[in-house]
């Protein structure tokens, strides 16, 4: 039987460092990792792709921002959907095209995901995530007082808004996605961690302006669909500990237990490999099987364990 993988693509698979992020270079960036991809389906995988959407993300916030006298204005909730189908839309024809290139004959699409989240979770009252741009600080308290943004100074670059990230709790498009994949369908889901919505008394669904950990909801998504195994694409070959330092050392192998007691020795900051390392552990527990941190480049040959860091029971 064929095996199914999810593949949470890294925000450096579309725009890396040194970049503008044109529509140009995203395009060329999501080609390579496309390539990549397409290799695993070469070897009879089904793929479902997630992918983050941070800087696009705060380019959509910040044209709605721009256009407000012009045109209508977005939410974030409506920000992170609109981005779901243009990093789709980038990543779909990237995907038809590599596949073309290898004569393989899949179908690619393109699912809008909601994911719903907890209206008491505490996040809302202690929002964290830095999104959209930096303001001067008269510029900031003026929004803060007219639009009721939460507002943080930025590492002395300015202030910027910050948001809300809460769990995840359940994606809703779960079983359509099964149904694409039992299509032998590639399907790309979950963009940006997936648009946040709650639930009201009534059952009616509902926009909410917060941002959800990709990493955190693909291993949602991972164990929802039973997959095989979970990849998480990084900007570097594999995990390490003390990174960039001296004694630096990679993690070839470690099961879930070893990585939490790396986490709680400091070996992953919140702002990078923390969240990473947390979604592959939490799949792990929750039912999964195999977890590979690695780079979009080496995803084949960390399925052969020549790189990449594996993560078990």
């Amino acid at each position: 039987m064929p095996k199914t993988a999810l593949i949470a693509v890294g925000g450096n698979s579309l725009i890396r460092a040194g970049e503008r992020g044109t529509l140009q270079e995203q395009s060329a960036n999501a080609h390579a990792t496309a390539r990549a991809i397409a290799n695993m389906v070469a070897l009879g995988w089904k793929i479902v792709i997630t992918h983050g959407n941070g800087p696009q993300v705060g380019a959509a916030l910040l044209r709605s921002e721009r256009a407000a006298a012009e045109v209508y204005t977005h939410t974030l909730d409506m920000c992170v959907a609109t981005t779901q189908s243009e990093i789709g839309y980038i990543l779909q024809t990237a995907m038809d095209d590599e596949l073309r290139n290898i004569n393989l004959h899949k179908f690619v699409t393109t699912v809008p995901t909601m994911v719903l989240v907890d209206s008491d979770d505490p996040a809302f009252k202690n929002p964290t995530k830095p999104i959209g741009p930096f303001y001067l600080k008269e510029i900031a308290e003026e929004k803060k007082r007219l639009l009721g943004w939460d507002i943080v100074e930025d590492a002395a670059r300015g202030y910027r808004r910050v948001v809300a990230s809460p769990e995840p709790m359940q994606v809703l498009e779960l079983d359509i996605i099964k149904k694409i994949i039992e299509l032998d369908i590639i399907v790309i889901a979950l963009g940006g961690g997936g648009i946040p919505v709650i639930k009201q008394p009534d059952g009616k669904i509902v926009g909410s302006e917060a941002v959800i950990d990709k990493d955190r909801s693909s291993a949602l998504l991972a164990n929802g669909l039973g997959v095989d195994l979970f990849i998480i694409s990084t900007d570097t070959d594999q995990v390490y500990l003390n990174y960039k330092k001296r004694n630096q050392e990679g993690i070839p192998v470690a099961t879930a237990d070893e990585m939490e007691r790396y986490h709680q020795e400091g070996h992953f900051p919140a702002g990078s490999m923390g969240p990473k390392v947390e979604s592959a552990i939490n799949f792990i527990r929750n039912g999964g099987r195999e977890v590979i941190i690695t780079s979009y480049e080496y995803l084949t040959d960390a399925l052969e364990g020549k790189v990449g860091t594996k993560i078990i029971k």
